[in-house]
């Protein structure tokens, strides 16, 4: 039977893979409780600070190893050409690395800056991150990777998705949770109503997948890092820039003027149309609704709580989309 080894231990047994592999004498470390299973650990060494990303052996499971490492070899490539993120560190050609006792791990770049908590970024922030977003989509499509016949999310027909909802309706009534079932309904509702078809025509391309405020640092009002690039697939970029705009501008109201300004910093680097942005909101919450608006969703802990808020604002204001984004 597989030992489990305590947090102590494997931050042991990582520090002794690192000097193995790059010979970091590390004179101190403390943990960065983020993110969910994997362990991370910022460590001092003489060579300068790091940072020690260990994969959970139950979450590496839901991992394609090979999608992992093209990630970040991306990730790698983007730091090369001067975007915001963190250096990955290799060993032969390896980043992702084993240690003695067969924990996988990553060494990368120590990036300061602080996190922002959800909906309390300013304009300057946003702006920076719009730009950096832009950058990043321009050198992942730049050619250097091709493309592919399929993005990661195929939107369902509204027929499936309307079936899903009415389940979902269903196990919240059965399991007594009215509290529920207007929030559940609203979504009903959206799928009705949505212009699906606006989303056969948006553009595919490689995307980070995963751009919210936990994966971004900030010092001041200047972006320091873009982190995280484990899910970065063939998709639409479109939803990276709903993402980031929901996680900085929904607060105790849609601040437009934020959304306003990420489109003005990623357009200095892509080329943004009218109505770019409602229609990347729509997509988001298309794809994202299922995940977070459920019959569990009241136990849901913060993080998709707050993504459970994102969807009903989305849900709830489709219709008047356009005419509080304008042209964006």
């Amino acid at each position: 039977m597989e030992s489990i080894l305590t947090e102590e231990l494997i931050l042991e047994d990582l520090i002794r893979a690192s000097h193995h592999f790059f010979g970091l004498e590390v004179i101190e470390s403390s943990p960065i409780k983020r993110g969910w299973l994997n362990l991370k650990w910022r460590v001092t060494t003489e060579s300068g600070q790091f940072l020690l990303k260990q994969y959970n052996k139950e979450r590496f499971k839901l991992y394609n190893p090979e999608d992992l490492k093209f990630a970040f070899s991306q990730q790698v490539r983007l730091n090369n050409q001067g975007l915001a993120c963190p250096n990955l560190l290799s060993h032969d050609e390896s980043i992702l690395l084993e240690s003695d006792k067969g924990e996988l791990f990553i060494v990368m770049e120590y990036c300061q800056g602080k996190l922002i908590s959800p909906g309390k970024a300013n304009a300057h922030q946003v702006y920076n991150l719009g730009r950096a977003t832009g950058k990043m989509h321009r050198l992942l499509n730049d050619g250097t990777l091709g493309s592919k016949d399929t993005p990661q999310f195929v939107p369902p027909s509204r027929e499936e998705r309307l079936a899903h909802w009415k389940s979902v309706l269903k196990k919240a009534r059965e399991a007594g949770k009215i509290e529920l079932l207007d929030d559940i309904e609203t979504q009903l509702k959206a799928t009705e109503e949505m212009n699906i078809e606006n989303l056969e025509i948006l553009s595919t391309g490689w995307a980070h997948r995963d751009l919210w405020v936990d994966n971004i640092l900030f010092d001041h009002n200047r972006l320091t890092a873009i982190l995280d690039f484990d899910r970065l697939k063939y998709d639409y970029p479109q939803l990276d820039v709903a993402r980031a705009v929901m996680s900085c501008a929904l607060g105790d109201y849609f601040d437009v003027s934020l959304a306003s300004a990420f489109i003005e910093g990623y357009s200095e680097e892509r080329t943004v149309m009218d109505g770019y942005l409602t229609n990347s909101l729509q997509l988001l919450w298309y794809m994202e609704s299922p995940w977070w608006i459920h019959s569990n969703m009241d136990q849901h802990s913060v993080p998709p709580a707050r993504f459970a808020k994102e969807m009903i604002w989305l849900a709830n204001n489709h219709k008047n989309m356009s005419t509080l984004l304008g042209n964006i």
